[in-house]
């Protein structure tokens, strides 16, 4: 069975698309869309031998690397931020240990212990209901209840 060089850049190309899917690094996506293009630039006859094969793939590589990197990172990133806790935003729970002017303290929330900060960076002591404000990761950011 002999395959053709277009079809061998269609391998790698796939083969690079599963190493992204495994790997979190962002990078091999590139050069499976260098690979791809590679392959169907060289299926169409626009690329005719390997050495231009090559080129083209570096090529289309470090292009889509340059211009498409910093918005798949940003999309990535971006991606993660909107898992917060968002539910708990207007909850009340109870406060079972001080909150201080600029560190934390604990309140208990649905039934477990969270470390918490004050927003308005006052001391809230225990016994207090306190309105939760947000989240940061596992951090509660609450406001004293009214």
């Amino acid at each position: 069975m002999d395959l053709s060089l277009a079809q061998i850049w269609l391998i790698i190309g796939l083969v690079m698309l599963l190493a992204e899917l495994v790997s979190v690094l962002l990078v091999f996506i590139f050069f499976a869309i260098g690979a791809l293009l590679t392959a169907l630039l060289a299926s169409f006859g626009i690329l005719p031998d390997i050495e231009t094969q090559i080129i083209a793939f570096s090529a289309i590589s470090i292009i889509s690397m340059l211009i498409l990197r910093k918005q798949a990172r940003k999309l990535l990133d971006n991606r993660g931020k909107h898992h917060e806790y968002n539910e708990f935003v207007g909850e009340t729970a109870l406060v079972i240990r001080d909150i201080p002017v600029s560190g934390q303290g604990k309140i208990y929330y649905r039934g477990a212990e969270w470390k918490a900060i004050s927003s308005d960076n006052e001391i809230i002591t225990a016994g207090s209901k306190v309105v939760i404000k947000q989240t940061d990761g596992i951090v509660l950011i609450v406001e004293e209840s009214i």
